[in-house]
């Protein structure tokens, strides 16, 4: 019995109404247009807080790389001046006319006047 009156009954035209559907329409039109704003921001954040991860994690990257190559450049960079210090200590010693004669005899076989050279193997060698 309720549903046959429910069909039976009919809106009220009135201007009160009228406005309060007008109201209710605005209404959902600044509620779709809020959510297209905030969805389209969301988006733009979504990218711009993508856009700086992936470069943060290149930029670390390259800091770990750069850091890796100036480790094995400091280490080149330190036998580096360790040859050039046992080198300095060379041309010291072969400005010294002793160490030259003492180096020709040893490596080249030269003696002095009436020095025999004896020429024996050593034993570390044929072990």
């Amino acid at each position: 019995m309720s549903t046959e009156l429910n069909r039976n009954v009919s809106k009220m035209q009135t201007t009160y109404v009228e406005q309060q559907e007008y109201a209710e329409i605005a209404s959902a039109r600044k509620r779709k247009l809020v959510l297209r704003r905030l969805s389209v921001f969301f988006v733009f954040a979504s990218l711009l807080t993508y856009l700086m991860i992936s470069s943060y994690i290149s930029q670390t990257t390259k800091l770990e790389s750069t850091l890796e190559q100036k480790q094995k450049l400091n280490r080149q960079l330190a036998d580096i001046k360790k040859q050039q210090t046992i080198l300095k200590e060379d041309i010291v010693k072969l400005n010294d006319d002793d160490y030259i004669a003492k180096l020709a005899r040893k490596e080249y076989f030269f003696s002095k006047k009436g020095e025999i050279i004896f020429n024996i193997p050593d034993e570390s060698k044929e072990n």
